[in-house]
């Protein structure tokens, strides 16, 4: 009888955070600029990778983005994360018919998160895309935790239902935005970087 089961969940948050192990984060670049807009707010790079590692042991922060190599402004936002943390994993952008924009990661995100496994207790997956439920579900099927980090209404269903975990980028907005009076030399990135690239499913 199903009126008997007790659905709370069997950890507190606390004893999952203190259970997730050695940690590898993933970021789809584009989904997380465009949550970003949505939010109406600058992402510190800084505080986000502190705020998704959350104290546990970090393996590697991975960021995902199409890239415009005669950028010079962008290309220093890059070089920026290369120093602070980040490993970059970039794709010349390929401009469609239309006039728009696109470098599709999903490939290189799902390849990465499926090579890692056995290195990483937990990922941290910063996407909302949909198309990366069949490897999330893929990897925990080998017993690696899933966390995903988005905003709910540009994420997917499906991306939820087979994550360990979901936090909503609206509840740690304030815990990762930057401060407007803080100047940080990849300030100009988010103005125009992605602005002209298609926009995520």
């Amino acid at each position: 009888m199903l009126d008997n089961f007790d659905i709370d969940p069997v950890f507190t948050p606390e004893q999952v955070l203190e259970n997730r192990g050695r940690v590898a984060i993933f970021i789809d670049g584009s989904n997380l600029f465009y949550a970003a807009l949505q939010l109406g707010i600058e992402i510190d790079y800084t505080k986000l990778l502190s705020r998704l590692t959350g104290g546990s042991r970090l393996l590697r922060s991975f960021f995902y983005t199409g890239v415009d190599r005669t950028n010079e402004k962008q290309q220093g936002f890059l070089l920026w994360m290369r120093r602070n943390g980040y490993r970059v994993i970039a794709k010349d952008l390929v401009q469609l018919p239309d006039g728009s924009k696109k470098a599709n990661l999903d490939v290189e995100i799902a390849v990465d998160l499926m090579a890692l496994v056995g290195a990483y207790d937990t990922a941290v997956l910063v996407s909302g895309d949909g198309d990366l439920a069949y490897a999330v579900d893929a990897v925990s099927y080998r017993g690696a935790r899933v966390e995903v980090v988005s905003l709910r209404a540009m994420t997917s269903d499906s991306l939820i239902n087979v994550a360990d975990r979901y936090i909503d980028l609206e509840q740690i907005k304030d815990d990762i935005q930057k401060d407007p009076k803080q100047h940080t030399p990849y300030r100009s990135f988010a103005t125009f970087s992605l602005l002209d690239q298609e926009l995520p499913r």
